[in-house]
């Protein structure tokens, strides 16, 4: 199966055969141990719950949803599957197996940094410097919904496609996907030739 729960430690670079430097981030990928199996006949849709990391604070809903597989999860993902016969509750899947983030939280932010607004006149007495401008006419009342405006930039589910895998270090269960994955150091990222992750 090929989908995997990972933690971003950050990025180096490594060197091909013929010795260009490649830009890699480093995964901390699994080891995963499956906590369900879904069926269509009992859920309604075919998907597998993978467990990441171990969490000594569960509450007494999540130690007996994790008893079967006898794992303590301190992450909970489902992949979607079109075939989930093969997948036993309690298996566990590495790096050896193999193949969005969140983003980087920046905080409240203004539109020119947000959505790359040009900035007002500096001169000549103007007071619009760096703020939005004219967000609506007369008619109708109101400010539609959608608008481009200052507020929170970041912090959102970024899916990045077509990675390449530059590096598996089945030892200590790392990946290297070859550029940028989205987050900080120490967030959580699901890797997965699946699509995205519920």
């Amino acid at each position: 199966m090929k989908a995997l729960i990972g933690r971003k430690i950050g990025m180096t670079q490594i060197l091909l055969d013929d010795g260009v430097a490649v830009p890699v981030t480093l995964l901390q990928a699994g080891p995963c141990k499956v906590l369900a199996v879904k069926s269509q006949e009992t859920d309604g849709y075919t998907a597998v719950q993978l467990g990441f990391e171990d969490d000594k604070k569960l509450n007494k809903a999540q130690i007996g949803h994790a008893k079967k597989a006898k794992a303590t999860p301190k992450v909970v993902r489902e992949f979607r599957l079109d075939d989930t016969e093969a997948t036993e509750v309690g298996s566990s899947f590495d790096v050896t197996d193999f193949e969005t983030g969140v983003s980087k939280g920046k905080g409240f932010a203004g539109t020119i940094k947000r959505h790359n607004f040009a900035r007002g006149p500096m001169t000549h007495g103007s007071r619009n410097v760096r703020k939005p401008g004219s967000i609506g006419s007369m008619y109708p009342q109101k400010v539609y919904k959608g608008r481009k405006l200052p507020g929170q930039m970041g912090g959102k589910k970024v899916s990045v496609k077509n990675q390449t895998i530059a590096l598996v270090d089945k030892e200590n269960n790392v990946l290297g996907i070859r550029g940028a994955v989205p987050g900080p150091r120490n967030a959580i990222v699901t890797i997965s030739s699946l699509g995205r992750a519920k």
